[in-house]
């Protein structure tokens, strides 16, 4: 049965027998899935939600199982999240129909329709200007001091080294992750599979070294990246709060820190200009409210994970490969620092 006809009939049975399917668009397909807005009438009004599943290939997806457990645990982190879009349902499919989960082998999550413009769109704005506007500081600064805010909800329960331990674990095993990501590189120009394995065993070193920080554990979103940060006016909504509600603060800085690395290397082939200025911007503002100086000792690992997904041709395929070693070289740098100082980027980037 064809998939249309299957999520008809959920929407009537959960929305009422009068219920019509008016549309279901694909939105666009990612690298971990494909997304679907669904619209439809019931008795009483038109309504709209997005509908989300995974691909079955890479990123420790590949059993039903991985593809239930990411999308279950998305449907309760969502909803506890300020400013996040909310998750309304999980479900399995059957044969014919879409059904209790004991049953399934393919799955979907549910969530409202966001509003607005992902943040990329800002940053490529500037990109072609080449200077920055008010708005773009206030906007760097706003995402600052919502980390800070998200941040400074602490977990400090007898699991908390537990918890903590597992996070810093997957940072460098999960399929999601720095050992995951690195399995699904091709052959490319700009670095090679031994120089990928090096890398990892890097990041590695850094697990033994932070593992047992769990004072640090605290709420998270998990992917704080440009794509899942949607600006509308003066507010922002956040989508895909990924891995769990808790772990280290550094890894949401980083997320977002690493994009205004990117773009500035994209602009100037180096740390200077505009996405400079909006990192220091970014970072000032979220120091300031956490005084988290710490931070600083922890963060490499998880820069040198977000650098492996910009590289990473299948995610960003337009970019120079200068652009590619140089972010290469800033992950290798960062790794062998025991201090990230954002001063010292233009000499991290520097090859070596």
């Amino acid at each position: 049965m064809h998939i249309n006809t299957k999520v008809e009939s959920y929407l009537k049975e959960h929305f009422g027998p009068d219920t019509k399917l008016m549309e279901m668009g694909r939105l666009g397909k990612g690298m971990h899935g494909v997304a679907y807005l669904i619209k439809f009438r019931t008795a009483t009004e038109e309504k709209r939600l997005i509908m989300k599943t995974l691909f079955p290939s890479d990123f420790g997806h590949n059993h039903f199982s991985d593809r239930a457990q990411v999308l279950l645990l998305a449907n309760d982190d969502y909803n506890k999240m300020e400013k996040h879009i909310r998750a309304v349902d999980v479900v399995g499919e059957g044969p014919d129909r879409l059904i209790s989960l004991k049953d399934a082998r393919e799955f979907y999550i549910f969530m409202n329709e966001a509003k607005g413009t992902p943040y990329f769109q800002d940053l490529d704005t500037i990109l072609k200007r080449n200077r920055l506007m008010d708005v773009d500081i206030k906007r760097a600064q706003m995402l600052g001091h919502f980390l800070a805010q998200i941040h400074a909800k602490t977990y400090r329960g007898e699991n908390a080294r537990s918890l903590y331990r597992r996070r810093i674990r997957e940072l460098i095993g999960h399929g999601e992750c720095i050992m995951g990501i690195i399995d699904t590189y091709d052959r490319v120009e700009f670095t090679t599979d031994s120089e990928l394995v090096e890398y990892a065993g890097k990041c590695l070193s850094w697990w033994g070294k932070i593992r047992d920080k769990n004072e640090r554990l605290c709420s998270v979103h998990g992917d704080y990246h440009p794509g899942n940060l949607w600006f509308e006016g003066d507010d922002f909504t956040l989508l895909d709060r990924s891995r769990g509600s808790w772990g280290e603060a550094a890894d949401d800085v980083s997320c977002l820190g690493v994009n205004y690395i990117h773009y500035a290397i994209k602009e100037t082939g180096t740390f200077m200009g505009p996405f400079a200025d909006l990192f220091r911007e970014f970072l000032k503002s979220y120091i300031k409210d956490t005084n988290d100086h710490g931070i600083f000792h922890v963060i490499q690992p998880f820069f040198a994970f977000r650098i492996l997904v910009i590289v990473n041709p299948k995610f960003y395929p337009d970019d120079r490969i200068e652009t590619k070693r140089r972010l290469l070289n800033f992950g290798h740098s960062v790794l062998e620092t025991k201090q990230f100082e954002i001063e010292q980027i233009m000499n991290y980037i520097e090859e070596k």
